[in-house]
């Protein structure tokens, strides 16, 4: 075991006791009756405007308050189907170490008991990007790794609906979150959830890009019930990129 690994193994030695403890009192999948997250995301990073950013849609009440993960110069996190909350925030400790997207996959998963029930989808403070998905995630499941990007679904219309999502976003252009959206709305478009839609979120972070420059959620927007959720994000996010360029535009005209 080289030092690098051991440093992470201890640094997760905590949250492993408290999985471990946690998964004792709650029994096995079944015996939980935990409402499974079936979705498709991505996580992706801009490495010349330094934002992290994911997107994520569902059949699913809210999906936005529990997949999404981000922190300025740490990384980004998707964490679903029987999803696993913890892995947000004890993934992006392992980020802000210099962990590798993929090594923090392998500490989170090795430690989980229902690893075979996770996915997620991780990009780090360097765009390294990694995806899991456990062989008991609901069919069709998986995900799809580029240059600074990974998506992943799971209970979808089959594996197009991942390939049609990585494509968007390699050939799309403009800002992160804009591409987000459009990969968003490609997977949609290839059959998305196969039971259906119900809410779909967006958050992208970047080092005092927040309200007033006092935190770093760029962008952190929420159709929590809705119809056509995506269609109602792209609405909300084409709202905020206006009023970007407008301020962009005000800022020349004073110079």
């Amino acid at each position: 075991m080289t030092p690098y690994r051991f440093m992470l193994l201890l640094m997760f030695a905590g949250f492993l006791s408290q999985q471990l403890v946690a998964d004792e009192k709650l029994g096995p999948p079944q015996q939980q009756k935990q409402e499974v997250v079936s979705t498709f995301s991505i996580v992706a990073y801009d490495p010349n405007t330094k934002e992290w950013g994911i997107g994520v849609a569902s059949k699913f009440l809210a999906v936005g308050h529990v997949v999404p993960w981000a922190k300025a110069g740490q990384g980004a996190i998707a964490t679903q189907s029987f999803a696993n909350t913890t892995y947000g925030p004890e993934g992006l400790k392992l980020l802000k170490s210099g962990a590798p997207a993929s090594e923090v996959i392998k500490v989170l998963t090795d430690a989980d008991p229902m690893r075979a029930n996770r996915q997620l989808g991780i990009v780090d403070q360097t765009g390294e990007a990694a995806t899991f998905t456990g062989e008991k995630c609901l069919p069709w499941a998986g995900g799809k790794i580029g240059d600074y990007f990974a998506c992943q679904g799971n209970i979808l219309a089959g594996p197009e609906v991942i390939d049609d999502m990585a494509k968007s976003f390699e050939e799309s252009k403009g800002p992160l979150a804009w591409r987000i959206m459009e990969a968003l709305k490609a997977a949609d478009a290839a059959g998305g959830d196969i039971r259906g839609r119900q809410s779909a979120a967006i958050l992208v972070v970047k080092e005092d890009a927040g309200y007033a420059g006092l935190n770093d959620r760029m962008i952190d927007f929420r159709v929590d019930d809705h119809e056509t959720p995506i269609q109602e994000l792209d609405r909300i996010l084409g709202l905020k990129l206006k009023r970007l360029v407008e301020k962009t535009e005000e800022n020349t005209d004073a110079e």
